[in-house]
């Protein structure tokens, strides 16, 4: 896989100034963003995430699911740490796309549950790549990261291509009455390490 930096900016949130990173993969046309919060020392362990691209979660407030919670819990997370990053990967609805994710949504609501809706389109339950993730970090000078994620199978790949997980920070919230059977799902069917603890209300 063929990552190429393109260019960086500045990009003011709710949570603090973000620097943001354009990435492209000259094989496959896609874009990637890297956010990098403050000084990401060469020698530390960095908390950062991986996370992957959900237009109805990230920017249209969708319920369905956890990502929209996520994302703005990690970018939280990180200003509070002083540092940090999130790795954007453009691979909608698990790696199936946006239309077909919507075809899922449409299986879903007729009673399927995330993984079956996309087995009956054709598609394994995960078709997500992480392969882009080592070249990017590499150029963010990123040696060891603490991980927020939930997912065994995302650790793993990171592993698996050269990344230095040295440890992982549950990143479990956003639960409602429209994703119970969702999140449920994700730990039953594709081992997401979900405890009850973390969705308790303060």
């Amino acid at each position: 896989m063929s990552i190429k930096f393109i260019a960086s900016s500045k990009l003011p949130t709710p949570f603090g100034t973000f620097t943001m990173h354009g990435f492209e993969d000259s094989e496959t046309g896609k874009e990637h963003v890297a956010l990098t919060y403050g000084e990401l020392a060469k020698d530390g362990v960095i908390l950062g995430r991986i996370h992957s691209e959900c237009l109805t979660g990230d920017a249209l407030f969708s319920l369905r699911c956890d990502c929209g919670f996520q994302l703005e819990t990690a970018m939280k997370n990180i200003t509070e740490a002083g540092s940090g990053f999130i790795l954007y990967l453009r691979q909608e609805g698990r790696g199936i796309g946006l239309l077909n994710k919507i075809r899922a949504y449409n299986l879903q609501d007729s009673g399927a549950n995330t993984v079956e809706a996309n087995e009956k389109l054709g598609f394994a339950a995960d078709l997500r790549n992480y392969a882009m993730c080592k070249p990017m970090l590499d150029h963010l000078g990123v040696n060891k990261v603490k991980l927020m994620t939930n997912n065994p199978k995302k650790l793993a790949a990171m592993e698996e291509y050269g990344v230095n997980i040295v440890a992982r920070q549950p990143l479990q919230v956003g639960k409602n009455m429209h994703n119970e059977h969702y999140l449920k799902t994700k730990a039953d069917k594709l081992g997401h390490m979900m405890t009850e603890e973390h969705f308790k209300e303060d």
